[in-house]
């Protein structure tokens, strides 16, 4: 059933769609000069793809230094309404008079009660598929993605609704949970409407010559931001997948998918400085391990991230070689064999690591399936601003690639425009 929210006039209020580090910023910066906002996201939390970094630049913050002061200036700022499990599904209307249709997923729990919710999950027996760690882990049938969610609210899997572990909930917390709640749609209405809606790995299963999936310790860069985690899946400990142990030698193989006419055709942006990034976190736990990166071409934007690099080529156990990497294989020991070509000599040669990280891509989260909106992509399903037409705009990565840093300078610009939207209707 659907049903309209009341909210104050049109020309006040501002929809944004995403609660990542662009989204969250695009939010606060228009309810902190008064502008109502409703803020959807289609996680049970928010925080995004920073929530699941160990550390990002520039100062290599944790991803707790940028967000718990945001979700403290959203739980403080009642011009902020957030709805979690949610997803817009049509935009209509014209710039300061939109009608948005969102669907909201049920939690199947109260907000109370987490005391009750934590000894439930506590019991349960199901295992899940853990998709916070990329599937590193497992996670009960009741859960929060972290210890860093806000809101700070356990939500039930639907996966577990009439097993055993959903009768187990409901003896333990009795009231509190509610297994026939379904899910709901209104509509609201705003004058602009922010599209933070980030952006996901792309799928290195799909690179058919770089082995993940059939070799175990090959993983992709935001597997290693996971195991690097303190509130990962071996808190914190890089390790290998297949034996546990830290290991002695690793290769990055940089665009990963990107910059490939087969796969994503232009350049992620960010994967060179993560690379460089992950080196230290290898360095940090094991002083003397190998490291290997394999480039097309580095890409270090600006004089920060230059001076960054030039650190790192001053450790005598990081090596650059400047070649694509062709084929991945296994030995018997499931150590990776990485064959590349190296520009630079011409030679062809085969290296052995303990463990390979690819530097895959970003590709724009709704790439496939858009709500239905008057929206423009390009041809790689990035939004195209109309800053003519207004109305309607696109922040951070559902623009273009770019790092946490460019997005919240980005996602500030954005929300000025969504409010000058509403200034000149």
């Amino acid at each position: 059933m659907t049903q309209a929210i009341n909210s104050t006039p049109v020309s006040g209020s501002i929809l944004v769609v995403g609660g990542g580090i662009s989204g969250l910023t695009a939010a606060i910066e228009a309810a902190e000069v008064g502008y109502e906002v409703f803020l959807v996201e289609k996680e049970a939390s928010l925080g995004g793809r920073v929530s699941q970094l160990n550390k990002y630049f520039p100062k290599l913050c944790p991803p707790s230094c940028g967000l718990e002061i945001n979700y403290r200036r959203i739980k403080d700022n009642p011009n902020i309404k957030v709805f979690t499990l949610a997803e817009v599904d049509s935009v209509d209307g014209k710039p300061g008079d939109y009608s948005v249709t969102v669907t909201v997923k049920p939690k199947y729990v109260s907000e109370r009660a987490n005391v009750k919710f934590l000894e439930a999950a506590q019991a349960l027996e199901t295992e899940l598929p853990n998709d916070f760690n990329f599937g590193m882990d497992t996670r009960k049938g009741l859960y929060m993605a972290s210890n860093m969610a806000f809101p700070s609210q356990y939500v039930v899997d639907p996966d577990i609704i009439g097993t055993s572990d959903a009768n187990k909930i409901k003896e333990v917390c009795g009231d509190a949970v509610n297994f026939d709640e379904e899910p709901k749609s209104f509509t609201l209405k705003v004058g602009a409407v922010v599209w933070a809606t980030g952006w996901k790995p792309y799928d290195a299963a799909r690179i058919d010559n770089l082995g993940f999936g059939r070799y175990e310790n090959i993983i992709t860069n935001m597997m290693l931001e996971r195991l690097a985690s303190s509130n990962g899946p071996t808190a914190g400990k890089i390790q290998r997948p297949s034996d546990s142990k830290a290991p002695q030698s690793i290769a990055f193989v940089q665009c990963a998918g990107s910059r490939d006419e087969n796969h994503l055709p232009y350049c992620s942006y960010i994967c060179c400085m993560a690379s460089l990034k992950h080196a230290t976190y290898i360095r940090e736990q094991n002083p003397e391990a190998k490291i290997y990166i394999y480039y097309i071409d580095l890409r270090t934007p600006g004089y920060r991230y230059e001076k960054f690099y030039n650190k790192l080529k001053e450790d005598k156990n990081v090596f650059f070689i400047k070649g694509k990497v062709a084929e991945v294989d296994e030995d018997v020991n499931g150590n990776i064999k990485v064959l590349a070509e190296d520009a630079v000599t011409g030679e062809k040669k085969w290296n052995t690591v303990d463990m390979a990280v690819l530097a895959t891509g970003m590709q724009p989260a709704y790439s496939d399936n858009m709500p239905k909106a008057d929206l423009k992509l390009d041809e790689n399903g990035f939004i195209i601003n109309d800053f003519v037409k207004g109305g309607m705009f696109a922040c951070g990565c559902a623009n273009k690639p770019a790092d946490v840093v460019s997005c919240t300078q980005n996602a500030t610009g954005i929300a000025l425009k969504a409010i000058q939207t509403l200034v000149r209707r």
